[in-house]
């Protein structure tokens, strides 16, 4: 599980193919501060597994690899990448620690594009202070954003300003623009999407329009019975 709020911007050392997956090497000396073989580090929104040895992490190289299974390739913008790419990290949360952004689980539920970045006002050095970014919202998971509800973009726990049926918009302030790889994004490049899973749990737990009654207490009323409101 993680938060959504980026440790540092790692970069793509090396990509290896094997078969239909690849295994990927990353820069990240923030990230490989306390790194063990099996632990988990999103990368741009994905999460992935350590795969290094105690051995090759204790060489202190500020690197790790990773392995990307074809599933995680075809599902996510990871295929996408190449030696140089730069990209967000973050470590697992620990259990006790702030939740600074919102629970993100590093499971891509689709990509979208960016379609327009819209400057905001500058300071009196000539700064943005902000800047508006329209991404392009797949159907299929549309209805689970909501205006000022909470969505995770390559990795980076955002709120949702509008929330369109086949886009969507966020306000960026100068350290997302500067600490994640959304500050140099450019019109047409995808990106990885994760909806808040709350609402999918909340989906799921209303499709059934009968819900069992709880021990020691009535059954719920029916929704079709006169002068009774579900």
């Amino acid at each position: 599980m993680f938060t959504g709020i980026i440790e540092e911007l790692g970069e793509v050392v090396s990509i290896e193919e094997i078969g239909d997956s690849s295994r990927i090497r990353l820069r990240g000396p923030v990230v490989c501060t306390d790194a063990r073989h099996g632990d988990s580090i999103a990368v741009n929104g994905v999460c992935l597994t350590v795969v290094d040895t105690p051995g090759e992490l204790a060489a202190g190289t500020g690197e790790f690899s990773a392995d990307v299974m074809a599933e995680t390739l075809h599902r996510s913008s990871l295929g996408e990448l190449k030696p140089g790419s730069r990209v967000n990290l973050e470590r697992a949360m620990a259990l006790g620690a702030r939740l600074g952004g919102h629970l993100v689980q590093g499971h891509v539920d689709a990509t979208g594009r960016l379609l327009a970045r819209e400057p905001g006002e500058r300071d009196a050095a000539g700064e943005l202070r902000w800047e508006v970014l329209r991404f392009s919202l797949p159907e299929s998971i549309s209805r689970y954003l909501v205006e000022k509800g909470s969505i995770t973009v390559d990795g980076v726990s955002l709120t949702v300003v509008e929330a369109a049926r086949d886009s969507f918009t966020v306000s960026l302030i100068p350290a997302t623009l500067a600490l994640t790889t959304l500050g140099a994004k450019t019109v047409g490049e995808s990106v990885n999407l994760e909806v808040d899973v709350l609402a999918k749990y909340v989906e799921r737990l209303l499709e059934s329009r009968t819900l069992p009654a709880l021990p020691g207490l009535p059954p719920l009323p029916d929704a079709n019975t006169p002068g009774e409101t579900k």
